[in-house]
């Protein structure tokens, strides 16, 4: 079978699509012919040796979208040839309110990803793709949407009377960060340096954009755009000036959650936490409940995928260099063929 793989650490330009031996489902695991996969961060990351537990050969891709191709022993369902979207956590652990940071693992590094014809995973990492969902758009839901769905429902704890400000809006996760928090109903206020991921930011539903890099004080102008005293749930993956900034202005009694340091030093007013009772929240990935919640907030069908662009394998490199140059709006999408 085909398959984008990494054989050595240097960046995206590393990745080579190759033919690699078909795999076979062991006890408990379903093989799924993937028609769609598609980028995250990480997999820059990772051809760049900025992400722990390398293991090279690797095919990369955590996200993947398709159809059941065989089953091994003692799995009951979903049978072949149905339509399904993987869950690419693996092995969360028994707490949901934490994973278990010695036995959990993302697919595509260490175990093979997405990023070839066949994958090979848990069952209970196979999911009934929503129907209305395009393969290209179940693709781009998995990593990113489970990552924002954990950040604003099950850490953020979101509400239709929030202000949520979601600071540089463009990649995969603040996309569907946008997404969610606009369907659940809350108001929302984006940043960029991009006039034009801001103007697609408020196609999609932002009420307020603001470009972080023209503005005098755009921190000012979130707060004041807010109202109450500031937003009172920010999502932030920068760290930095940013993350003090948001504790700076967000209003009392607000929830700050993080999920990345992009910047990872921060020098933050203590002040702001404790006097107006903020809570920090850091989270990652999420849990298999929160995998089913996502699927079950997008299952009504009025929720889509932001989707950049669709490649096919040969141009994986390309794509992923996009991606580190933070070119992109939504996800980009790997043609399977």
């Amino acid at each position: 079978m085909k398959a984008v793989r990494l054989n050595e650490i240097g960046g995206p330009q590393n990745l080579r699509l190759e033919t690699i031996p078909d795999l076979e489902p062991g006890a408990g695991e379903i093989l799924v012919n993937v028609k769609r996969a598609a980028f995250n961060r990480r997999d820059v990351f990772i051809t760049q040796g900025l992400y722990p537990g390398i293991s090279l050969p690797r095919t990369l891709g955590s996200d993947g979208a398709g159809v059941v191709a065989g089953v091994g022993p003692g799995v009951a369902g979903p049978a072949v040839g149905t339509p399904v979207v993987i869950d690419p956590m693996l092995n969360w652990g028994n707490d949901p309110n934490l994973w278990d940071a010695k036995a959990s693992s993302i697919l595509g590094m260490p175990h093979d990803g997405t990023f070839a014809e066949y994958v090979v995973v848990p069952a209970q990492n196979v999911h009934p793709k929503p129907a209305h969902l395009s393969d290209d758009e179940a693709a781009a839901l998995p990593l990113a949407g489970l990552t924002a769905y954990r950040a604003l429902v099950t850490r953020g704890r979101i509400t239709r009377d929030d202000v949520v400000l979601i600071t540089g809006i463009g990649g995969g996760v603040q996309t569907f960060a946008l997404l969610f928090a606009a369907y659940i109903g809350a108001r929302t206020i984006v940043t960029s340096s991009s006039d034009a991921k801001l103007a697609r930011a408020q196609a999609m539903g932002a009420d307020v954009a603001i470009n972080y890099a023209t503005s005098e004080a755009w921190a000012k102008e979130a707060r004041a755009a807010a109202g109450g005293g500031g937003p009172s749930l920010i999502i932030d993956s920068a760290g930095g000036d940013t993350f003090a900034q948001c504790l700076d202005i967000a209003r009392p009694g607000a929830r700050i959650v993080t999920y990345g340091g992009t910047s990872p030093k921060s020098n933050v007013r203590l002040f702001s936490i404790f006097w107006k009772h903020l809570d920090i929240l850091g989270t990652s990935m999420g849990s298999p409940s929160d995998f089913a919640g996502m699927l079950a907030l997008v299952a009504d069908g009025k929720l889509t995928s932001a989707i950049d662009e669709v490649v096919p394998m040969a141009d994986a490199a390309a794509a992923a260099e996009r991606l580190n140059t933070s070119a992109q709006f939504g996800k980009v999408v790997l043609a399977i063929d």
